[in-house]
């Protein structure tokens, strides 16, 4: 069968099961099953396919098609500047994260000695992609998940930062290790409510760890603030990633807990996605 016919079926089946991006995803997934890529398949679309590839192929699309993401299908996600595996025991990198990582490089700019720490590693990539742009600076990751910390560890030595990287494994609550210029975290936000409406592809497929933030979402935000005011040194960051309809009980605590927001940063769809604050008090 051409290629450009068996994209055409795969693509049908996909739209029948309410996958969005199906044309996307049926691409994506068929340049994985035969290991050539995307540009050169859309360019050979009449070329014929091997009743091998066929097969490889469905299987991938059976699964996309149970709402398993493409990123854990490919075991992979390119964030910033670099691809990073994930798996189901990681909290897939988003796009609009890499906004948080930019801004932390632009209010750094002149700092070339840091010492950051990663609350909620997960696959590592904030951090990761901090030292490496950073040759200078050295950090500390910590999850309360073994399996989150291997899958950093494997992506810190891919990326060849593992030796700037100590890896714990610890809940925020019990970790008082060190002292440091930035804390930087994208914790689990997300209320009862959303969580419970949350698109099946992450529900079932991501960890809740990684995405429940308790009743109100802002469970696990606050033991970062509380966390940060004594683990950050004078005058150091929190940047740190929260919820829509956040921000004004995240700005509270950050207020009663001695820090000053000098940023607020929306993402893509201007949302107040992210906020800078340094440790005053």
């Amino acid at each position: 069968m051409k290629i450009r016919n068996v994209i055409k079926n795969a693509t049908l089946s996909l739209k029948k099961n309410y996958i969005s991006n199906a044309n996307l995803d049926a691409e994506i997934l068929l340049s994985e099953a035969i290991q050539t890529p995307r540009e050169k398949i859309i360019l050979n679309s009449e070329n014929y396919l091997n009743s091998d590839q066929i097969i490889n192929y469905k299987k991938l699309i059976n699964r996309r098609k149970k709402n398993e993401p493409v990123s854990i299908i490919l075991g992979k996600k390119f964030f910033w500047k670099s691809e990073f595996i994930v798996n189901r025991n990681v909290l897939t990198p988003r796009f609009e994260t890499e906004l948080l990582v930019e801004e932390i490089l632009k209010i750094t700019k002149y700092n070339h000695r840091f010492n950051i720490l990663d609350i909620g590693l997960g696959s590592g990539c904030i951090i990761i992609s901090l030292l490496k742009e950073k040759k200078n600076w050295v950090g500390t990751g910590i999850d309360k998940s073994i399996f989150a910390l291997n899958t950093a560890k494997t992506n810190a030595k891919i990326q060849q930062v593992e030796n700037r990287i100590k890896f714990v494994k610890s809940d925020i609550d019990k970790f008082c290790s060190g002292k440091y210029d930035l804390i930087v975290s994208n914790p689990p936000y997300i209320n009862k409510i959303n969580y419970n409406n949350l698109d099946l592809g992450v529900k079932d497929y991501e960890p809740k760890m990684a995405l429940y933030g308790g009743t109100d979402g802002l469970r696990t935000i606050e033991k970062v603030i509380n966390k940060s005011k004594y683990l950050l040194k004078y005058f150091g960051i929190l940047a740190i990633e929260i919820g829509l309809g956040q921000h004004y009980e995240v700005s509270k605590m950050l207020n009663e807990k001695g820090f000053f927001i000098f940023k607020t940063l929306k993402d893509y769809q201007k949302i107040k996605r992210f906020i800078f604050a340094r440790k005053i008090k």
